[in-house]
């Protein structure tokens, strides 16, 4: 037996209910401890900031998929499978037709997603949920410039950062803020 961390394909809506059905059901002994080791539903924090005010939320940056932690037997993986699969709700294992065992996932692949929703360490920083393109013009919220209005030079996602071009005594400034900084105009 190997442990590892297996994809499961719900219905979009019904994860946190999956999750806490097999967790009812290994607490009650319908579905062994030692097969089912943890059930995750990978999510992450949103930053959003609607009329100057900054608000953290939970998203689920998988929707429809449940990661579940099994430490499935060579010949009897099929009991508890189908246990698994008759949850309303499920569709079934990602990548695996129906009568075969299903494939974990591979280590890279699991840290990577674990990582992401801060399960494991690792670098996790909010992400801000309003998009921004270069050109548009944004007002400065927070900062030693705020209240400044420019219009956005650069955009960099992994750092959550924006290049603004703002007027400074008369003269067009670079300024580099955070995306939850400014807001849109």
């Amino acid at each position: 037996m190997a442990t590892g961390w297996y994809v499961l394909h719900t219905y979009s809506g019904y994860e946190n209910k999956i999750e806490k059905t097999i967790r009812m059901m290994t607490a009650s002994g319908d579905l062994d401890k030692e097969i089912v080791r943890d059930i995750k539903v990978p999510s992450e924090e949103v930053v959003e900031v609607k009329e100057g005010k900054k608000r953290t939320m939970t998203r689920k940056f998988l929707p429809g998929y449940i990661l579940v932690e099994m430490d499935l037997p060579e010949l009897d993986w099929k009991t508890s499978c189908s246990k698994i699969k008759k949850i309303q709700g499920v569709t079934g294992f990602v990548g695996t037709p129906a009568d075969k065992r299903p494939q974990p996932l591979t280590g890279d692949e699991a840290r990577g997603i674990l990582q992401k929703s801060g399960e494991i360490k690792g670098e996790r920083p909010a992400r801000a949920r309003q998009s921004f393109a270069t050109g548009e013009q944004v007002k400065i919220i927070d900062g030693p410039f705020e209240s400044f209005t420019g219009t956005i030079e650069e955009v960099n996602q992994e750092k959550n950062k924006l290049k603004v071009m703002v007027g400074i005594f008369g003269r067009n400034t670079p300024v580099e803020v955070d995306l939850l900084q400014v807001e849109k105009v």
